[in-house]
């Protein structure tokens, strides 16, 4: 005779929990066969007949029988298992990340997989394992710019509350030109798209003139107005003022977002605005385009008509800009601002301050270096 069966009884919570993982259907499989065993074994079953059951070991079936009876519930659940040990330590890798961001290699401006590797005698996937564990892709860069203009912080706050906040009888006119839009043919004919092959065109292009498009877009409706002239000086620009003015109600007041480009400055321009007191001037802060919504009807413009089109003159690039327009106030859709002023600020603060530790802690790793030698 065998040494019986360890006897097992279960509380109210436990039976629940037990249930729960038998027939869960997200619990793994090993873990609801060995809740299985300890309901049919708290039932009162012997282990052959368990086994016999659920087409198991009888010794596998006593093995968790005595786990759960040792360590209840949490002696179902498997234990952690060792794994080979470590072959690199915390220095080294503390070392290899110190390299990727205090150094660059003596032939490059940043580390490759490759170069990190051979500096450091580890493999390039090691290597592409630390620098995904710590977030670090050198052979990215992006661009930021930081605008310096002494009222950055009322601007922003005057702009962001006609978007979130437009005055009544009024329209929000987001105003800028995009100059320089070259018609340009390729010097080859472009290859279609094949099955299994994008489309080809040739690298190099013949210029065939350019122009300026002058856009107004409404904030509240998306409907743009667009003027092209062959320059972009300050007599298009009061011209355009003049198309504006012509394709408004005249009941409403504007209230028209510019740079401070100096074309908009002019005193032809001032004259004329003074002489139009229902129109009111908002200048977007200096190095801070992103505040004015018709930098987005531009993006959208070049992506989906200028990158790719082929314009063999400037009346062909003409037609195709007129086109796009009237597709987009044909179904107009305002971009909608969601960024509050005091969202807008604390997150600039915040890059701010990131930036300044980051460059007190160069200098100071710059300044131990330089005395210890």
């Amino acid at each position: 005779m065998g040494k019986p069966a360890v006897a097992i009884r279960l509380t109210v919570e436990e039976r629940s929990e037990l249930e729960g993982l038998a027939s869960r259907r997200r619990t793994a499989q090993g873990l609801a066969r060995r809740a299985r065993i300890v309901l049919l074994a708290a039932a009162g079953h012997e282990n052959q007949v368990i086994s016999e059951r659920l087409q198991s070991n009888e010794d596998t079936v006593g093995k968790w029988r005595r786990r759960f009876a040792e360590r209840r519930i949490d002696g179902l659940y498997d234990e952690p298992r060792s794994g080979a040990p470590r072959r690199i330590g915390d220095h080294e890798i503390a070392e290899t990340i110190r390299l990727t961001l205090e150094t660059t290699p003596p032939d490059a401006t940043h580390w490759s997989l490759r170069s990190m590797a051979q500096a450091v005698g580890h493999a390039p996937s090691t290597i592409h394992r630390m620098w995904k564990a710590f977030g670090l892709q050198p052979h990215r860069a992006e661009t930021f710019k930081l605008s310096t203009d002494p009222l950055f912080v009322e601007k922003v706050r005057d702009i962001v509350g006609l978007y979130m906040a437009p005055p009544e009888r009024a329209l929000v006119l987001c105003v800028d030109e995009k100059s320089q839009i070259q018609a340009l043919d390729r010097t080859q004919p472009l290859l279609p798209m094949r099955p299994g092959q994008a489309e080809r065109r040739s690298h190099d292009y013949t210029r065939h003139g350019t122009l300026s498009l002058f856009a107004a877009l409404d904030a509240a409706t998306g409907k743009v107005i667009g003027r092209l002239f062959k320059r972009h000086r300050a007599r298009e620009f009061r011209a355009f003022l003049n198309t504006i003015e012509a394709n408004v109600p005249d009941d409403l007041d504007i209230h028209m977002i510019i740079d401070n480009v100096s074309s908009h400055k002019t005193p032809a321009i001032h004259n004329w605005l003074v002489k139009r007191p229902r129109w009111h001037v908002h200048f977007t802060p200096t190095s801070a385009s992103w505040i004015n919504q018709v930098e987005r009807f531009f993006a959208n413009l070049t992506e989906k008509q200028l990158r790719r089109g082929v314009h063999r003159s400037t009346l062909e690039l003409e037609k195709a800009i007129g086109g796009y327009i009237d597709i987009v106030n044909a179904s107009p859709k305002p971009f909608r601002w969601t960024k509050s002023a005091n969202d807008i600020l604390s997150s600039i603060k915040r890059f701010c301050l990131a930036n300044l530790k980051m460059a007190e802690a160069q200098t100071a790793i710059r300044r131990t270096s330089e005395s210890r030698h």
